[in-house]
């Protein structure tokens, strides 16, 4: 028992990222500097209170995948876990340096899905937008799936879902066309910049090591 349960104990650095969330918090805030990052394009998008589902799977559905990785892959799970871990580092600095902020439609008239979007408007401000977090974890989780070793069904539902949540930030008007892109150039630059070269040293570290 002891040892089964000493296998799974590399899962608590998962709760990093709830730790790390305690200062989204504390600058989810305005200021008389808070910019705005809308555009056209954005007000072209409708809003689609549909689309609030898989915006809100987005946290169960981050964590099984690390779970996932950890089971599959663990070179995987620590590589998505940590480049997550300094990416909302980088978020919260961004943050904190660079505001933004991004007007909300009118709810109207009710039904179940205006009440949830209702309570992720009344539970988050509308700050804390560039980048999107929303987008960055999704797409670093999009990108782990496929260096995992998945089944094609499980990596086209990991995209699926990954895809689906990062669209659903702009149909529910979480987040405009700047913040996703954001996310996703986040994500890009911290796989090239430290996932691939911190990782594939220590890969080769330990195969050093075990020759």
């Amino acid at each position: 028992m002891n040892r089964k349960f000493a296998a799974y104990l590399p899962l608590c650095w998962l709760l990093a990222i709830p730790v790390l969330n305690v200062f989204y918090g504390l600058l989810n805030h305005g200021g008389a500097d808070t910019a705005r990052l809308v555009t056209e394009w954005d007000r072209l998008i409708p809003f689609m209170p549909v689309f609030i589902i898989p915006y809100l799977i987005w946290y169960p559905y981050v964590f099984y995948m690390f779970v996932v990785f950890f089971k599959k892959d663990r070179q995987v799970y620590y590589r998505s876990l940590t480049l997550t871990c300094i990416g909302l580092a980088v978020c919260y600095g961004i943050f904190y340096l660079f505001q933004t902020t991004l007007p909300r439609p009118d709810l109207g008239e009710g039904g179940i899905l205006n009440s949830l979007v209702g309570f992720v408007y009344a539970t988050d401000a509308p700050y804390n937008c560039f980048p999107s977090i929303h987008v960055l974890t999704s797409h670093i989780v999009l990108k782990a799936a496929f260096q995992c070793k998945l089944s094609r069904r499980a990596t086209t539902a990991a995209g699926l879902i990954s895809w689906s949540i990062i669209v659903s930030t702009l149909f529910v008007k979480q987040h405009v066309i700047m913040d996703v892109l954001g996310g996703i150039l986040l994500s890009e630059v911290l796989f090239f910049l430290i996932g691939r070269r911190l990782f594939r040293e220590s890969g080769k570290e330990r195969a050093a090591h075990e020759c």
